[in-house]
């Protein structure tokens, strides 16, 4: 292992590259997609899972570990240049693709069409039923899966990659795209799931907290509600079934000054405006502010150890 300043600097230029490239890029198409071929070993292993409750609950545990040793063995394999690790860590995030799915029911609770922002909302960002939602209710949505994105599909994997390189960055990826497919409440995922949901819990007990304090920071610079986030989140986080979920969208929800809502299951927020078109454009300028924010913090972090580097004994 290289030292410790070389690490941080070969981690931080690949992270730095990894943002750069999907902000010029995006994602790539879905077929070529390494969380489509999470996703097919995914349906595989439900394809084959036994009947029983008990041994479909060891067959998830024993097809997410399975997955783990095959995918992170992958990301352990891949050249340690860091430009070859941005290169790679760029199919892992999802700000640009994430960012324009909400920019489309934007523009379609805009232009006035509920039943294109529905399906638009249903189609990108939620697995809910859309059909009979409000147009509060849509842009609410839309801002809550954007605010929930930030920590599952920048910070955290960021995170993952910063602690574990590669290997760490994929096997969080992999649990959490299980976790989006198996872990429900339901008959057919109950026990196939459960271990999956648990893992993603744990991993995403820090990157959903942080991701709360970058949304509180950007909301300070932006309109000074940086306090009020801080304080929503710390009142309503535990509002929701998920125990990491309701952290950045309560903060995002005191950011706003608004009220973001999931019918019959929980309500974030205590403000006085209706979440709108115009409201999902605040939310995206505060994600912005976020990934500038993340960006500052990572090439902080390289000026550091490169200085760190040129200050040790040779």
């Amino acid at each position: 292992m290289p030292p410790i300043p070389n690490l941080i600097q070969q981690r931080a230029a690949a992270a730095l590259a990894a943002l750069a490239i999907d902000a010029a890029l995006g994602d790539p198409p879905n077929h070529l997609h390494p969380v489509g071929v999470m996703g097919r070993w995914l349906r595989w292993g439900e394809q084959f899972a036994p009947s029983s409750p008990g041994a479909r609950l060891v067959w998830g545990a024993v097809w997410l570990a399975g997955g783990w040793v095959a995918f992170g063995g992958v990301g352990a394999l891949a050249p340690r240049h860091w430009l070859a690790q941005g290169v790679l860590m760029s199919l892992l995030l999802a700000y640009r693709g994430l960012d324009r799915a909400v920019a489309e029911v934007e523009a379609a609770l805009a232009a006035g069409d509920l039943a294109e922002a529905r399906r638009l909302l249903g189609w990108h960002l939620v697995s809910r039923p859309t059909d009979d939602l409000s147009a509060p209710e849509v842009a609410g949505a839309a801002i809550e899966s954007l605010a929930e994105n930030l920590s599952d599909s920048v910070v955290a994997p960021l995170l993952a990659f910063l602690s574990g390189g590669l290997p760490a960055m994929v096997i969080y990826r992999f649990t959490n795209t299980a976790d989006a497919m198996w872990g429900y409440r339901t008959e057919r995922f109950e026990h196939l799931g459960k271990v999956v949901a648990r893992c993603d819990d744990v991993f995403n007990l820090a990157p959903s907290r942080l991701t709360a304090l970058l949304i509180a920071l950007a909301a300070q610079l932006a309109n000074r509600r940086g306090r009020a986030a801080l304080a929503v989140a710390w009142r309503d986080a535990r509002r929701t079934a998920s125990p990491n979920a309701g952290w950045p969208m309560a903060a995002m929800a005191g950011a706003l000054d608004t009220v973001l809502t999931k019918r019959d299951h929980y309500a974030l927020g205590a403000g006085q405006c209706l979440p709108n078109a115009a409201m999902i454009g605040e939310a995206r300028r505060l994600g912005q502010l976020v990934m500038a924010l993340i960006t500052a913090g990572l090439l902080g972090a390289l000026v550091f150890a490169r200085f760190a580097e040129s200050r040790s004994p040779q």
